[in-house]
């Protein structure tokens, strides 16, 4: 039992752990330096039992300290003594207890330890006022696992900075703090960006291409990494105007902000490897101007699949550009294995078959729709046979898929 008895007569009574009485003498009195040693353990130490008193070393003369040990002797010996003392007992919580009374149960708790441990032993202090903050902007618990999820080192950062002008702007931005809420669990970042030097900047240049209020909060909430990945160059804006798309478009946004957060090296890879196929820049950029999202399909994705267009299917480049989402598909799940169920069809005689035109239909309807259409509109025998055949092809994966490397060069536009 540590007792600090105040100059002005207040006396303060804390229960130390076991492990923390340890650390101090039996029978101790004047003898400053060690209490000091053994306070500054306990803080150290990853323990509940902390005190709200602050203690100077450079000045203890307004205290009269005393440390009695917890036995029953000299407990009769502070009372015969005349030292009357008032005892409080002080429990400081850790993260988990604040946690747990924001309204994070102990599986919401868990998922936040393991993505970000250190903080386990973050200021509580801190930590509570972070979470009022997320409290009055409509923030639960659920969304803050996905927040610090996608960005750990969140709570960890400062918040507060600017908060109020921050909040009155993104209010008037998104219309709501509701919306405002879910563009935060999207992007927790826009709490932590430079308001002054970065989110301002970024928003004023969109609107100043004339994207409008409504269809840049489409954009933040789509990618979230368009505020710091912004960065538009006289090139860039040149390649914008050569896709021919208006600023009345809905497409329009969309191309703005991918050649906007998108590195010039990658915009030139991307259109050097379209022109191998007998593309013009003009088809090129009018084909990225109708189908934006080309621009984040990787090199390798369109090299396989018009490979695969021009050297199987036996079809010209050309059908690419009417038919962009030829490009998107998926080449062992959808592509081939419609494509060989094709030709087992003709082999097979049945009707009816994917030629020509229907080729083009049946890859883009949805799994359920193709097998209603082609498959089990057959007789039994030949259902069975179709079926098996499709199920098998689609199983085939790439060679050696599984020894393949991933090489992460940073965001994938």
């Amino acid at each position: 039992m540590l007792v600090i008895q105040t100059s002005g007569g207040q006396a303060l009574e804390i229960q130390l752990l076991q492990m923390g009485a340890a650390l101090f003498p039996r029978r101790w009195c004047n003898n400053t330096p060690s209490l000091y040693a053994g306070l500054n353990q306990l803080r150290k130490m990853d323990t509940e039992v902390f005190w709200n008193v602050t203690f100077s070393p450079l000045d203890t003369s307004r205290y009269n300290i005393c440390l009695f040990s917890t036995s029953s002797l000299d407990s009769t010996e502070a009372i015969s003594e005349g030292v009357q003392l008032e005892a409080i007992s002080v429990r400081i919580k850790n993260s988990a207890d604040i946690l747990g009374e924001w309204g994070c149960g102990e599986h919401d708790i868990y998922k936040i330890f393991a993505r970000r441990p250190s903080l386990r032993k973050t200021d509580p202090e801190i930590l509570q006022s972070k979470l009022e903050i997320l409290s009055k902007l409509g923030i639960t618990s659920s969304d803050l696992v996905k927040m610090v999820h996608c960005r750990p080192r969140f709570l960890n950062c400062r918040i507060n900075l600017f908060l109020n002008e921050r909040l009155e702007y993104f209010e008037a931005f998104f219309g709501s703090r509701q919306v405002l809420a879910k563009a935060i669990v999207r992007n927790p970042s826009l709490l932590t960006y430079d308001f002054h030097n970065k989110i301002k900047p970024v928003i004023a240049i969109y609107e100043s291409l004339g994207v409008s209020s409504r269809d840049l909060i489409a954009v933040l909430m789509s990618r979230p990494t368009v505020i710091p990945r912004t960065n538009l160059n006289d090139e860039k804006m040149d390649y914008i105007r050569k896709t021919g798309v208006s600023k009345e478009s809905r497409m329009y946004k969309h191309v703005v902000s991918l050649f906007a957060i998108s590195r010039m090296a990658t915009i030139r890879e991307k259109v050097v490897n379209f022109e191998k196929y007998g593309f013009s820049e003009d088809e090129i950029f009018g084909l990225i101007g109708r189908s934006p999202l080309l621009l984040t399909l990787s090199i390798d994705k369109v090299q396989r699949n018009m490979t695969f267009i021009l050297g199987t299917i036996k079809q010209p480049a050309n059908l690419v550009l009417a038919n962009p989402f030829l490009l998107y598909f998926n080449l062992e799940i959808v592509l081939k294995p419609r494509y060989l169920l094709a030709c087992k069809i003709e082999d097979m005689g049945v009707e009816p078959g994917i030629k020509g035109p229907a080729m083009l239909r049946a890859l883009r309807m949805s799994d359920k729709r193709f097998v209603a259409a082609f498959i089990t509109c057959h007789s039994g025998d030949v259902a069975n046979e179709l079926m098996t055949f499709y199920n098998n092809a689609k199983f085939v994966r790439r060679l050696a898929e599984s020894s393949k490397k991933n090489s992460n060069t940073g965001f994938p536009f």
